[in-house]
Parts: structure tokens; C-alpha cells; sequence
């Protein structure tokens, strides 16, 4: 059986909410179970954010994540805060403007994913799309396919083509991420 518990955290305002429901709708689409939950301080835009996503071959008898195998931290706050809730053997994705701990014992993978949005694409708000496309370059645990299909449904109409760039932006930092 394959399972993944995700956790998509950084600040509000960058997409987390959304990339959860994209990667919910990519794992659905591949005729996988499914459940995405999300929280954010009161603070809304700039306090922390997460989203949460269960993804499995089997029924999702419990909608939360409880032992998370794959965390995103795209801020320091985040992964302060979230993350101990990763498994021993989980996998740390986080955007380069981390520091991590020293410390760590997880297989954790850095990627310049703000600011490749930001200096390749022009447009700070795909860094969530980039994000998504840097998760699944490092886990394959979904398709790019079944990904792209997801992401052209949700985006607005007229930005196809950058969020496609962002996808592919992202796979390709995925591919190259060493631990």
C-alpha cells in the first residue's frame, strides 16, 4: 500500500491552501484516495499557513496528518513550527532561505523555489505552483501529468503558460535536489 501524509507550510499568502487542493485533485485524478485540511494563524497574510494532504491507495480512515512523511517549509517560521511532526525517515523540502538545523536528521532536499519565481518567472505568486512542481521532481509520488491537469483547472484562465513554466521550473529543481 502506498500512503503519503504531506504538509505544506510557510506564510499566508503564498498558496499553501491551494497547493494542498491541487495536489489532492492531481492524487484523485490518478484514482487515488484523497483528503486535504488547512489552517492559518489570524493573522491570515504573512502569519503561517498550512496545508495538509493525505494521499493513498487505500480508505483515509483519518482526515489529519498524524505522522508526516513529506513537509514543505517554504519559511523559517515554518519549519520551526511544523517541524517536528515529521516522521524519523520523512523527507524536509525546504526553500533555501531556510536554516537548517544543523541537527537534522532528516533527508532534507534545499531549493531556491521563492526566488525562482520571483528572478526566472517575474511573478511571486506561482511560487506555490513551483513548490508543487519541486515536491513531486524529488518523490514522483504523483505523476507530472495528473500535476499539470490539476494545476490548469484551478489557475486563472490567461495563466497557463506561466504555471506550466512553474511546473516545469520546479520538476527540473526536484530532479537536481541533492539531500
Amino acid at each position: 500500500m502506498e500512503k503519503y501524509e504531506v504538509r505544506l507550510s510557510g506564510s499566508g499568502g503564498q498558496g499553501l491552501l491551494l497547493a494542498g487542493i491541487i495536489l489532492a485533485e492531481a492524487a484523485i485524478t490518478e484514482g487515488k484516495n484523497a483528503v486535504q485540511t488547512q489552517s492559518y494563524g489570524p493573522e491570515a497574510r504573512g502569519g503561517a499557513s498550512k496545508s495538509e494532504v493525505l494521499i493513498s491507495d487505500e480508505a483515509i480512515d483519518f482526515p489529519k496528518v498524524r505522522n508526516c512523511d513529506i513537509l514543505l517549509a517554504l519559511t523559517q517560521k515554518a519549519y520551526e513550527q511544523y517541524n517536528e511532526g515529521l516522521k524519523e525517515d520523512g523527507i524536509l523540502i525546504v526553500d533555501s532561505s531556510v536554516a537548517v538545523d544543523k541537527n537534522e536528521t532528516h533527508k532534507v532536499y534545499s531549493a531556491p523555489i521563492t526566488e525562482s519565481a520571483v528572478v526566472n518567472l517575474g511573478k511571486p505568486m506561482v511560487t506555490n505552483i513551483v513548490a508543487l512542481g519541486t515536491i513531486i521532481g524529488i518523490t514522483n509520488m504523483l505523476t507530472k501529468e495528473a500535476l499539470e491537469q490539476a494545476v490548469l483547472k484551478r489557475v486563472p484562465k490567461g495563466t497557463e503558460d506561466l504555471n506550466r513554466r512553474a511546473l516545469s521550473l520546479g520538476y527540473e529543481m526536484g530532479e537536481n535536489a541533492k539531500i
